[in-house]
């Protein structure tokens, strides 16, 4: 496999080592930044430096008492900390990004809707309930949770690590931006009523159905992106 320069001497080292699917195992610790310092020939200092890339990139974790961990990849922790300094530039680049989401949500439709098990199906069935019950209910509360939760779970079982990425990103941006904290209730009901007929068809096994429901829902979110950001200009 052909070997790409790394920007820094200790993502070389992280690169160097065997993936680790689980975080806790013991062959996922690091040794000490003193002894990676010897073991690799470069400042304690330097060092340092580098290990705040890795954590923000999500390739590490470090804990008191514990040490440094190597975490398997994640595409997540860049895509956000880029975007998340994107959007403090600019808010359209939030919908940039939403439109971005939005095609990768539809061109993976068929794909991700038709790998769900009926464990699966049985999960977005309870967090319709539960965001029902919260609209329901008094006083009424958004079903914030319910509505990433089942957007993600619908896409679980893409076996590709950089769209896995760019939609979880995505739901942590939403929540920064404060698109979790308000809502008409009417459009909030229509949003559910597009989930409940996303879920519904796939349980009838109709994925063409689902991905039309899927499309309408997407209009309607970027509507409402766009008049926020009109509104906040």
């Amino acid at each position: 496999m052909p070997q790409i320069k790394l920007s820094s001497e200790f993502l070389e080292y992280l690169a160097a080592l065997p993936s680790d699917a689980d975080a806790s195992e013991p062959s996922s610790q690091l040794p000490s930044l003193i002894n990676l310092s010897k073991q690799m020939g470069v400042s304690v200092a330097s060092l340092r430096e580098q290990l705040e890339v890795a954590k923000a990139l999500g390739l590490i974790e470090v804990r008191p008492r514990l040490g440094m961990r190597k975490l398997p990849y994640s595409f997540q922790p860049a895509v956000r900390q880029s975007l998340a300094y994107a959007i403090s530039l600019d808010w359209e680049y939030f919908l940039y990004f939403s439109d971005l989401r939005d095609h990768i949500e539809a061109a993976y439709w068929q794909e991700a809707a038709g790998k769900l098990t009926a464990q699966d199906i049985a999960y977005l069935k309870g967090l319709l309930q539960h965001a029902w019950g919260k609209l329901r209910g008094f006083p009424i509360q958004i079903p914030h949770n319910e509505h990433k939760q089942l957007h993600l779970t619908i896409f679980t079982k893409v076996e590709n690590p950089f769209v896995l990425g760019l939609l979880e990103a995505y739901w942590e941006v939403y929540e920064a931006v404060g698109l979790n904290l308000y809502a008409d209730y009417d459009y909030l009901k229509q949003v559910w009523s597009y989930h409940q007929q996303m879920v519904d068809a796939i349980s009838a096994g109709d994925l063409e159905a689902g991905y039309q429901a899927l499309m309408q829902h997407k209009d309607m979110l970027y509507k409402r992106s766009y008049t926020i950001s009109i509104a906040e200009d």
